[in-house]
């Protein structure tokens, strides 16, 4: 079984926990994508669900297969948010926003009763941080944020290279009209100090760390997919 075929074996197990008439958010990424297809289809049987985008680019892919959209604003509350993940550990403790669309997707996870993450099990680690942590940034003052940034880590005695991300025409946008700081620290050991640190600093607009969030996770392997059970 290759990734793709995993991806596509945690989005079906996920779409077996949407029910017809709900409120659900749609999350964004390579895995996240191949729920959108299999729902999609679902979709086209007749199937009722309002979905609300977590970017532009899942905005877009929902549009072309015809799974009907609102906005947040439209329905504030949702039942369910089915998204991907970069890295999660067995606490379901995640990183997000490889694709740059962290902040919308933890509006829309805050906003839900339940949240699920698929992912394939290379996504599964014992401790945070080798995926390099998405900080989503303000472009005012951005020089003096990256400065605090740095400070957090080293009273963290966290290191690692903080890299600004770039796109094809310059400095990585996001939808919100923002920058992200990729900070490569290799491992988190204390993710939720990290995260209080991070919320502490004005230029910081949003983290990728989405912690106490997910209730479950389904992870695809060659034996086909399982479930993490969040204990809180």
């Amino acid at each position: 079984m290759d990734a793709r075929e995993m991806k596509i074996k945690a989005a079906e197990a996920a779409l077996a926990h949407v029910e017809s008439g709900m409120r659900l958010g749609i999350g964004t990424g390579s895995t996240a994508e191949e729920f959108v297809r299999l729902l999609a289809e679902k979709v086209a049987q007749g199937f009722k669900v309002e979905g609300v985008p977590t970017s532009e680019r899942t905005a877009r892919l929902c549009v072309e297969l015809g799974v009907p959209l609102k906005s947040l604003d439209e329905l504030p509350q949702l039942d369910l948010t089915i998204d991907g993940a970069d890295e999660l550990d067995v606490a379901l403790r995640l990183i997000k926003g490889g694709g740059g669309a962290l902040l919308r997707e933890k509006i829309v996870a805050a906003a839900s009763e339940r949240m699920i993450v698929i992912a394939d099990e290379s996504k599964l680690v014992q401790t945070l941080g080798a995926f390099a942590l998405p900080i989503e940034v303000n472009q005012f003052g951005l020089v003096a944020t990256r400065i605090a940034i740095e400070k957090v880590a080293s009273k963290l005695g966290l290191t690692g290279a903080l890299s600004l991300r770039k796109s094809e025409d310059g400095n990585f946008m996001t939808d919100g009209g923002h920058y992200i700081v990729d900070a490569s620290f290799g491992r988190i050991p204390d993710a939720e100090a990290l995260s209080n640190e991070l919320n502490a600093i004005p230029g910081v607009v949003e983290h990728g760390l989405f912690l106490n969030m997910a209730t479950l996770a389904i992870i695809a392997g060659p034996a086909g997919a399982r479930t993490l059970q969040a204990n809180r």
